[in-house]
């Protein structure tokens, strides 16, 4: 356990760390001044979250790799009970309630779909994974979720699901003219979907495609951003000065729109540094992947440094509007505890992947 605790990464852990505290710093503001009610409670969960990404990292990865069908099937459990006790909220059913704590499982699952399919990949031999007999089993995987937050309708995140699995699967190997045949499918498939969307998200693409038709309504959120972001200048406003936040104009600041709060008062140098950070994290969990002897801890860690990559990819576009506005937050900074959770436990799995490292390889006893 001491030797485990001393081969913790803790630059990894200080960045995620200084990444939360500045969340914690964006929330204070947002509420104009105060820790009540966004700061005080995102604090305690960095706190706590940060802790169970360490215990993580300390539990035998072998129990990980035993169990990992089962943390799928369980979080697959959760998504289905948001069909039947789900908690409507911002257009979506996308909670369950638990003992008095609001879980959105779409964020757990995308962890668990990490994890079944490094384990698949890892029991799988090389010479198999070209084959398309074997492209069921990870099928099986994502389209279950990627149909269930779909419905929920959870477009953004359905959305992230598939191009998770996607690039997951193509650095398993998957050849490349199934890859991009797949990203063939998915654009066809574009025009068949939006006859499916709700009003609410039809909206949100036409205001992504011309937000100046609809200025004070279904426009007014992304044009509000970007006045925001290009107030900012290079230096910004300086910290609680931000005037498009405290007088009111910018919409869910505490949440997805948090990066536009920090560009207003911290510039284009503030943004940068907010990337650089992420950009580090994501490094470090490649390296850690390169790092690991065995396939299983290969493929976690990258599956975790692309999911990281997706949120924050999809967050900077929808709120510079450079994508439609699909509900995706920013990772350990936006206000929501569902997000930071399924974050801290993928750093986890890295942590634990690290320590770890030397393993030749892993099998199912």
């Amino acid at each position: 356990m001491i030797l485990k605790l001393k081969n913790l990464n803790y630059l990894l852990i200080s960045i995620v760390f200084l990444i939360s505290f500045i969340g914690a710093a964006g929330l204070y503001s947002a509420a104009g001044g105060s820790y009540d009610p966004w700061a005080s409670r995102h604090l305690v969960r960095m706190v706590v979250f940060i802790s169970l990404a360490i215990f993580i990292a300390l539990v035998d990865i072998k129990l990980i790799y035993k169990y990992s069908y089962l943390f799928f099937v369980l979080s697959l459990i959760l998504l289905l009970s948001v069909e039947v006790i789900g908690v409507f909220g911002k257009g979506a059913t996308r909670w369950i309630n638990i003992f008095g704590f609001s879980i959105q499982p779409s964020e757990l699952v995308k962890i668990t779909i990490i994890i079944s399919l490094a384990r698949f990949y890892n029991d799988l031999k090389y010479d198999y994974i070209g084959s398309l007999k074997y492209l069921f089993f990870p099928f099986i995987i994502l389209f279950p979720p990627f149909i269930l937050v779909a419905l929920q309708p959870d477009l953004g995140t359905a959305l992230s699901i598939i191009i998770l699995g996607g690039l997951i699967l193509f650095s398993c190997g998957i050849r490349l003219w199934k890859f991009f045949f797949s990203i063939l499918l998915i654009v066809i498939s574009i025009p068949i979907s939006l006859n499916y969307l709700k009003p609410y998200q039809k909206d949100r693409i036409i205001s992504f495609l011309n937000p100046e038709a609809d200025a004070l309504g279904r426009g007014y959120q992304l044009i509000q951003s970007k006045i925001a972001l290009g107030s900012g200048g290079m230096t910004g406003k300086g910290f609680l000065e931000g005037t498009q936040s405290y007088l009111q104009y910018l919409p869910e600041k505490q949440t997805d729109f948090i990066f536009t709060l920090i560009g207003e008062e911290f510039g284009f140098i503030g943004t940068i540094f907010i990337m650089l950070l992420f950009l580090i994290v994501i490094t470090i969990c490649f390296y850690v992947s390169i790092k690991s002897n065995h396939i299983f801890g290969r493929i976690l860690s990258i599956g975790v440094a692309t999911n990281l990559f997706i949120y924050v990819i999809m967050n900077i576009s929808m709120v510079s509007g450079l994508m439609p506005v699909v509900g995706i937050p920013l990772p350990l900074i936006s206000y929501g505890g569902s997000a930071m959770l399924a974050i801290m436990i993928s750093i986890g799995l890295v942590l634990n992947t690290e320590i770890n490292s030397n393993l030749k390889k892993l099998k199912n006893a």
